[in-house]
């Protein structure tokens, strides 16, 4: 309750960390003496007083305990070193093999160079943020937006040649638990928070009462495959009217092609950064990138009012390139929307971009190997394991 008290509010006083919690001061007290004992939280010097003693703030430890992230695109992979509080401190990219297997080895391979290069300190375990639908209990990718990416035993396969704990979750999922709690504060008190990621593809990550939302099958939040358009072809299959048809990153670049005339295409791995490129041309006044931005927002638009008609959330966060251009996007995404005057599912709902720029996925994923210090019931099970009960 502490930590996680910790990880919400950043810095507090021991006198705060007891009114919050509803401990006494001297058990809270002693509570922190024991985590700071642990390495889990440090106290700073005194804060600035306004009469009295001052009061030293806590905060998490942020330079004991590491870990690792990971974030698996289909034509990159990057990798950070996170801290307890949520802090990167340095992050690799390499392009990631077609091969499963292969791409699995070479992250292998970095993640040795970087225990050897910080051999010193103490790593917790990995995170993984993966494409698709994942199943987080078992450490498996079972289809991911690859077809390369299915039934992927990647916890089983890193930890046999790492020798560390390993936590693997749907990328979606890990950057909406990362918006939760590093994220802006407006968000941290939220009944239901949706995350949707716009990239390759389009998914949603849902927190509802502080938790992630799986789903039966941890399917939860495949949004993207939502049909908001009757167009032709084989809805079983092709759904060619989907939200993830018509704007993701690859259907905004298509867009702007035929728009602008041109014969070439972004190549798949290139979408992210040809959106990014349209943004700016966009900003800037040219009509065609608008064009196809206006479009791709309408049809967000659709797709999120939707989701909020039906989930009721208190907030949505976008995550993409595209709202590099949020200036044009936001507003033709609210044109979307009910009357919040009229309809209770649009009052007061918050409607912004992630404040974490782009690495979302990979705090969250650097956050997964810390799990069961902020989760009391989860930490009880792995100590009782490792104690053989």
């Amino acid at each position: 309750m502490v930590l996680r008290l910790l990880r919400r509010r950043r810095r507090l006083s021991r006198a705060e960390v007891a009114s919050l919690s509803g401990l006494s001061e001297a058990s809270a007290s002693r509570i922190i003496g024991e985590l700071i004992e642990q390495r889990l939280v440090s106290e700073q010097g005194p804060a600035r007083s306004t009469g009295g003693r001052p009061a030293a703030p806590l905060q998490l430890d942020d330079a004991s305990l590491l870990s690792i992230g990971v974030d698996v695109h289909n034509w990159e992979t990057r990798i950070s070193v996170g801290t307890l509080a949520g802090r990167l401190l340095e992050t690799v990219h390499f392009l990631t093999p077609a091969e499963p297997q292969e791409a699995l080895d070479v992250l292998c391979r970095r993640v040795r160079a970087i225990r050897k290069r910080m051999k010193d300190r103490e790593f917790e375990g990995i995170g993984i943020g993966a494409r698709g639908i994942v199943n987080s209990r078992d450490g498996v990718i079972e289809r991911g937006n690859n077809p390369a990416w299915t039934r992927v035993p990647v916890r089983d396969y890193l930890e046999s040649r790492l020798k560390m704990p390993v936590f693997v979750e749907n990328n979606v999922r890990a950057a909406a638990f990362a918006e939760y709690h590093y994220g802006s504060p407006d968000v941290q008190d939220a009944h239901c928070l949706l995350m949707m990621k716009v990239d390759e593809g389009i998914g949603i990550g849902m927190i509802v009462d502080g938790e992630l939302y799986y789903g039966q099958h941890m399917a939860a939040g495949e949004f993207g495959q939502m049909v908001i358009a009757d167009l032709d072809g084989d809805a079983r299959h092709e759904r060619p009217g989907c939200l993830e048809k018509l704007a993701s990153d690859a259907a905004t670049c298509e867009r702007y092609r035929l728009l602008n005339g041109n014969r070439k295409c972004p190549r798949a791995g290139d979408v992210t950064a040809g959106v990014r490129r349209i943004c700016h041309l966009a900003l800037t006044g040219a009509p065609e990138a608008a064009k196809a931005l206006r479009e791709s927002a309408r049809y967000l638009g659709i797709g999120i009012s939707n989701v909020v008609w039906g989930l009721d959330p208190d907030a949505v966060i976008l995550d993409g390139a595209i709202t590099e251009a949020w200036p044009l996007v936001g507003p033709i995404i609210t044109d979307q929307f009910a009357d919040g005057r009229e309809f209770l599912n649009f009052k007061n709902l918050i409607l912004r971009p992630s404040t974490l720029r782009g690495q979302a996925v990979i705090r969250g994923a650097a956050a997964l190997p810390f799990q069961s210090l902020f989760n009391a019931a989860e930490h009880a099970r792995m100590v009782s394991a490792d104690a053989g009960g």
